[in-house]
C-alpha cells in the first residue's frame, strides 16, 4: 500500500516524481548536483551536515523511527534557520498531534504509512491543520 502525504488541506496524492537518494548514496558522491533531486536523510544527521546540498537538492525528507523521537523536528527547525527553502518533508511515524509542531518547525508536509493513516483518519490531522493558531504565545498575548 502507498504512503500518505498529509497537508493543511488534509490528505493529498504525493506529487513528488523526482529521484530521492539515500543520504549515504550521496555523501558518497552518488548526486547529481543539478539533478534537482529528494535527499532521504535520517534524523542522526545535523542540519549542518546538509547545509551543503541547499542549492542541489528539492526535497529533504527527514526520517522519524518512532513518535518519540523529536530529533527530525530539531533538523527542520534548523535547516529553516540556516536558510533551507526548498521542500521540506517528515517521514515515518508522526502522529496526528504533531503536525502543529512539523508545519511550525519548518516542516512542509508529513509522509505516513496507510496503517497509520487508517488509525489517525483525515479528520484528526485537520483538526491541527490551523497551526498558525492557537499557539501559546497568542494565548498568552491574550491573557496579558
Amino acid at each position: 500500500m502507498t504512503n500518505v502525504i498529509v497537508q493543511d488541506t488534509g490528505f493529498v496524492t504525493d506529487d513528488w516524481s523526482g529521484p530521492l537518494l539515500d543520504w549515504d548514496v550521496a555523501t558518497q558522491g552518488g548526486a547529481d548536483p543539478d539533478a534537482g533531486y529528494g535527499l532521504d536523510v535520517p534524523n542522526t544527521v545535523t542540519a549542518e551536515q546538509l547545509k551543503p546540498y541547499f542549492n542541489s537538492v528539492s526535497m529533504i525528507r527527514v526520517s522519524f523511527p518512532n513518535s518519540a523521537d523529536g530529533r527530525g523536528f530539531s533538523i527542520a527547525r534548523t535547516l529553516r534557520l540556516l536558510g533551507y527553502t526548498g521542500r521540506l518533508r517528515a517521514h515515518g511515524h508522526v502522529l496526528a498531534d504533531q503536525y502543529t509542531m512539523a508545519r511550525r518547525v519548518g516542516f512542509d508536509e508529513v509522509e505516513i504509512d496507510a496503517a497509520l493513516a487508517e488509525r489517525q483518519p483525515e479528520d484528526q490531522w485537520l483538526a491541527r491543520a490551523n497551526w498558525q493558531d492557537h499557539g501559546y504565545l497568542q494565548r498568552l498575548q491574550a491573557s496579558a
